[in-house]
């Protein structure tokens, strides 16, 4: 297949590009940092840039947090209103197939198991609670102590930051995209992707990347919260092959299927700070009791359905990635 691929110069999608080239597809990068006019918000140069491909793998985002509400209205125009352009420019010009680089942060918070009332879900935490060190969500029913769990494609979505919003969104979009088109859409719902090529030094960047920046500075990560916080950390290599997978396995005509993509090993924010160190042979992390409003306490997915209909699985465990993260330019 000739691959369009959004944002395919940058750190997933350069990964994407390599992934797919090994497996024998052609592909066409369309990315600002190659090409200043390659935006994914221009009509004209999307029209140009789908002619002649058989999908597309969008890529293209602004990722993470930011620095405040601030970037909202950046956040929409090049997540959701670049995505909006691309699928327009894709029903132009007929190419049914779309791979989208979805988001686990579109759940809000993972999944929760009281003692007395089963499966709950805990609203947003509370200022006081935070300010106070009081990190875990209680059950909304009784107060009581909550068991995180794995969070399935099926559960309630509730995005509660711009970024995860936007994202989403997109998927909305893409859903519509190919009610309309009769065109095949899966989406990707990365977990925390780390590897090779991760951003350094920036606000938008992902947790193992401000760690791996402060060792490399010769400062102890800071960990907010009281690094307890769990999450699901998988490979930038693993990621790029699901998506290679999923190009080619298709999937049913007009209309979405989201998929998990996680490592399926949780870990906690503090074991990867020290995993890095370790391998890094810095300072160690130091738990500093800060926190993001829009931060959420534990999320790590199930990913047994990527596995099941795709026959994708990880490569790349959890303490070899961390070793290579650490040495990596």
């Amino acid at each position: 297949m000739r691959v369009l691929v959004t944002g395919g110069a940058g750190f997933i999608g350069s990964h994407v590009v390599e992934a797919l080239t090994a497996r024998g597809h052609e592909t066409v990068v369309f990315d600002v940092r190659t090409d200043p006019g390659a935006d994914v918000r221009d009509p004209a140069a999307v029209a140009q840039a789908v002619a002649g491909v058989d999908a597309v793998c969008h890529q293209a985002a602004m990722v993470g947090l930011g620095v405040g509400f601030a970037d909202a209205a950046e956040y929409v125009s090049r997540n959701d209103l670049g995505t909006a352009v691309l699928l327009a420019a894709m029903a132009e010009a007929g190419v049914r197939h779309l791979v989208l680089a979805g988001s686990m942060v579109v759940y809000g918070e993972g999944r929760y198991e009281c003692p007395r009332h089963g499966v709950v879900r805990p609203g947003p935490r509370a200022v006081a609670d935070l300010d106070a060190g009081r990190f875990e969500p209680a059950c909304p029913v009784c107060g009581a102590d909550l068991a995180p769990g794995l969070v399935g494609e099926d559960a309630p979505v509730d995005p509660r930051n711009v970024y995860a919003t936007t994202k989403l969104a997109q998927e909305h979009l893409a859903a519509a995209w190919a009610r309309a088109t009769g065109g095949s859409a899966v989406s990707l719902r990365y977990h925390n992707v780390y590897g090779p090529r991760m951003p350094r030094d920036t606000p938008y960047a992902g947790v193992a990347s401000f760690f791996r920046s402060a060792l490399a500075r010769g400062a102890a990560p800071r960990v907010f919260e009281d690094g307890r916080q769990r999450r699901d950390f998988v490979h930038v290599r693993d990621v790029a092959a699901a998506n290679a997978v999923a190009l080619e396995a298709g999937s049913a005509a007009g209309a979405l299927i989201a998929y998990n993509t996680g490592s399926g090993e949780p870990h906690t924010v503090g074991e990867m700070a020290h995993a890095l160190a370790d391998a890094h042979g810095g300072p160690a992390p130091v738990v500093t009791g800060e926190y993001r409003l829009g931060d959420v306490r534990h999320i790590t997915a199930d990913s047994a359905r990527l596995r099941t209909e795709l026959g994708w699985k990880p490569e790349v465990g959890f303490a070899e990635g961390m070793r290579e993260f650490a040495a990596a330019d």
